[in-house]
């Protein structure tokens, strides 16, 4: 049986209207507002219940986890950790091996959340959108391990990827 689930979710597509904005502070534009909410839903409905949510600290990161968590059942626990900013993969696994939750959904930025999807993947998904990861994107995988400091690349297995277009969100 899996014992470990891990979700990662790219931030939704973010607004550039204001250029003078620092990145960090750039919120969600109304398609990422709708595409976050959606994805939450989508993971409702296919029974996707993280006990845990490592968000980056970004704007527009931390509105794509309150809109997304708003559709879920239960009150997953949230953490909004600095170091998951611009991380890269190696980074996010070692603020995953801090924690004991066994279903965490990691809520970060590209190209590290893509670079760790493509690293985590036992076989990608046969989805031409797994590789570029656009906003929203969210890969669902399980793993055998007990305990996240046991888990390395390529041991992932893929249970679900969706990217908010999946969803009618245009």
């Amino acid at each position: 049986p899996m014992t470990l689930r891990l979700t990662l979710t790219r931030h939704a597509k973010s607004s550039w209207d204001n250029t003078a904005q620092p990145d960090h502070e750039r919120p969600l534009n109304p398609r990422g507002r709708r595409g976050a909410a959606a994805i939450g839903t989508w993971m409702e409905t296919r029974g996707y219940a993280p006990d845990l949510i490592l968000c980056s600290t970004a704007t527009r990161t931390r509105e794509t986890c309150e809109l997304l968590a708003a559709e879920l059942p239960g009150k997953p626990r949230i953490e909004h950790v600095k170091e998951l900013y611009h991380a890269s993969s190696d980074q996010m696994l070692s603020v995953l091996g801090q924690y004991d939750a066994k279903d965490v959904l990691i809520i970060g930025h590209n190209p590290g959340i893509a670079q760790l999807a493509t690293e985590m993947a036992h076989t990608p998904p046969a989805n031409e959108r797994f590789s570029s990861y656009p906003t929203g994107a969210t890969t669902v995988f399980d793993f055998p391990q007990d305990d996240w400091a046991e888990v390395r690349f390529r041991q992932g297995a893929v249970r679900d990827f969706v990217v908010p277009e999946d969803l009618g969100i245009d």
